[in-house]
C-alpha cells in the first residue's frame, strides 16, 4: 500500500446513507480528494449477520486501500460495528474511521432528556451499543426504535416519499405527545429523513449524529500523520457503488439542498 498526503479519502458505506458523512468530510476538508463506495447491491446491512457484514465491508476498504487510499471512514454504524476493530488489529498502522451513534452528546443534551434512537436492528443489539448506552444511562432515558425500512426508502432516492413518510408516521406515533426531547439518527442514511422526522415529533426536539464528529477525527488522524493534503484547490470526488444504478442518485444526494 503506497500513499502520500496527495492520496484520496475513502468512504465507505452499505449503500448511498454515507453521503451525509462525505459532505461533513468535503465541507471540512474542501482540498481534498475523495472515493465514495457504496455497496448498494448488498445493502441493507442492518438486517444481515455480523459476519456477513464485516466480510463486505473488509473487502470494500482493502480493495481501495489496495488504490492508494490514504484513510478509510467507515461510514456506517452497522460496518463499523462489525469490521472496524477486524481491521485496525489487521492494519495498526493504517487510518480507519469509524462511525458510533451519538448517545453522548443527546445524553448531555438537557437535564435527563428523554432520548429515541433511531438505527438499524444489528446496531442495536450490539453489545457495543448496550456498553455505549450503559455509559450514559445515569443522564438520559434511552429508547430504542429499529427502522429497517428507513434504509430501503433512502436507498431508492426519492426523499420524502409518500410511502416513506407513511412509515415514518407510523413507528413514530407512540412518541408524538412532546415527550421525546432528543432523536440519535443512529445509521447514516438517516439524516436524510431528518425534516420529516421533525415534523411528526415537533420543532423542540434536538438531533444528533455520529458524522461530524467522524469528520474531525478524521482530519485530526490525517494531520497527526502528516497526511493533510495542502494543495490550494477543490478536490475531486469519485463515486462508486456495487449497483451502478446508484452512481446518479449518490451524486443527487450528495448535493440535496433539504
Amino acid at each position: 500500500m503506497k500513499y502520500n498526503s496527495k492520496s484520496p479519502i475513502a468512504v465507505v458505506d452499505s449503500g448511498v446513507g454515507g453521503i451525509t458523512v462525505l459532505r461533513k468530510l468535503y465541507k471540512l476538508m474542501p482540498n481534498e480528494d475523495y472515493i465514495y463506495f457504496g455497496d448498494s447491491a448488498n445493502a441493507p446491512y442492518g438486517v444481515k449477520t455480523k459476519d456477513e457484514i464485516r466480510n463486505l465491508t473488509v473487502k470494500a476498504c482493502e480493495a481501495l486501500m489496495e488504490r492508494g487510499a490514504k484513510a478509510v471512514v467507515i461510514a456506517c454504524n452497522t460496518a463499523t460495528s462489525a469490521a472496524a476493530a477486524y481491521l485496525r488489529e489487521k492494519y495498526p498502522d493504517f487510518i480507519f474511521i469509524g462511525l458510533e451513534p451519538a448517545l453522548k452528546p443527546a445524553a448531555l443534551s438537557g437535564e435527563n432528556p428523554k432520548v429515541l434512537v433511531l438505527a438499524t436492528p444489528l446496531t442495536l443489539k450490539e453489545e457495543k451499543f448496550d456498553n455505549l448506552m450503559a455509559k450514559f444511562a445515569d443522564r438520559a432515558e434511552f429508547i430504542k426504535l429499529p427502522a429497517p425500512e428507513l434504509v430501503r426508502f433512502i436507498e431508492g432516492g426519492n426523499l420524502d416519499s409518500e410511502e416513506e413518510i407513511a412509515y415514518l408516521e407510523k413507528i413514530l406515533s407512540p412518541y408524538t405527545d412532546g415527550r421525546v426531547d432528543a432523536v440519535v439518527l443512529g445509521c447514516t442514511h438517516f439524516p436524510f429523513a431528518r425534516k420529516c422526522i421533525q415534523r411528526i415529533l415537533g420543532e423542540k426536539v434536538q438531533f444528533f449524529e455520529g458524522s461530524k464528529g467522524a469528520a474531525n477525527y478524521c482530519k485530526l488522524c490525517l494531520e497527526e500523520k502528516g497526511l493533510l493534503n495542502s494543495a490550494d484547490r477543490e478536490g475531486s470526488i469519485s463515486f462508486e457503488n456495487s449497483d451502478e444504478n446508484k452512481i446518479e442518485i449518490s451524486k443527487k444526494m450528495f448535493y440535496y439542498k433539504g
